[in-house]
């Protein structure tokens, strides 16, 4: 007789993913740790010293915050000076500028490339589909549950409120009263007399007369004298009689 022959792919057709090694293990599975080993170092590059010779010195003023030294400054020759370079007639490109007082310009245009096709099928894969969220009142055509908010705990009003931290009187603005009402007498008091601490601020037994003093006394009579006047001065004749 004869056989029906199957059109189904072979065993072989299918790619599974390996579950030994590291590279393209199936996600499905648990996956062991993994080492690499590296090749052996050359026996030439620990002979060899890498360290920098002696051409490698730091000075003593280098410190790990830079150089302790005091600023240096160099003075650079003078500057070159270099003529104009005017550009020449063939730098200007008067067909690339634009019409101007209405000029009339012909049509230009452009040729592209061949568009490529993509290979692939460009239709999009079932992930790139975005399915509303069925929680909540965002599904317009859905029935959704009553849903509600948690707000923080208040601060004023709530049970736990600290009665402590309430403002006391100093805090509230009030109107002063001898706006309104009769005004009292205010006083106010001076500062303490800040006393000399210089010994020679402090006045001494020459610094005072009291024989000047006669507000206490009897004032006895008193008498001033005047300056001695010349024999050949001629006295003053006031009231002439005839």
């Amino acid at each position: 007789g004869c056989a029906l022959t199957e059109s189904s792919p072979g065993p072989g057709r299918y790619a599974l993913p390996p579950t030994v090694g590291y590279v393209n293990h199936d996600f499905t599975k648990p996956s062991s740790p993994a080492y690499t080993f590296h090749s052996r170092m050359s026996s030439a590059m620990v002979s060899v010293d890498s360290s920098p010779g002696p051409r490698y010195y730091i000075g003593g003023k280098v410190t790990r915050f830079g150089r302790n030294e005091s600023p240096s400054y160099s003075i650079s020759g003078r500057g070159r000076h270099e003529p104009f370079q005017t550009p020449g007639p063939g730098a200007y490109s008067p067909e690339r500028v634009p019409p101007v007082n209405a000029q009339r310009r012909p049509p230009v245009y452009t040729i592209g490339t061949r568009t490529r096709y993509r290979s692939a099928d460009p239709v999009p894969a079932p992930n790139s589909y975005t399915l509303p969220d069925l929680l909540g009142p965002q599904v317009p055509h859905k029935p959704s549950s009553a849903s509600y908010s948690f707000s923080g705990r208040r601060v004023v009003g709530a049970p736990a409120e600290d009665l402590a931290r309430t403002p006391g009187p100093g805090q509230y603005r009030s109107t002063n009263p001898d706006i309104y009402r009769q005004r009292q007498p205010s006083f106010s008091m001076q500062s303490r007399t800040k006393k000399a601490h210089h010994s020679s601020a402090v006045p001494g037994p020459g610094a005072y007369s009291p024989e000047r003093t006669y507000g206490h006394l009897h004032k006895s009579s008193s008498f001033t004298m005047g300056i001695r006047h010349s024999e050949f001065v001629t006295p003053l004749m006031v009231h002439v009689t005839d």
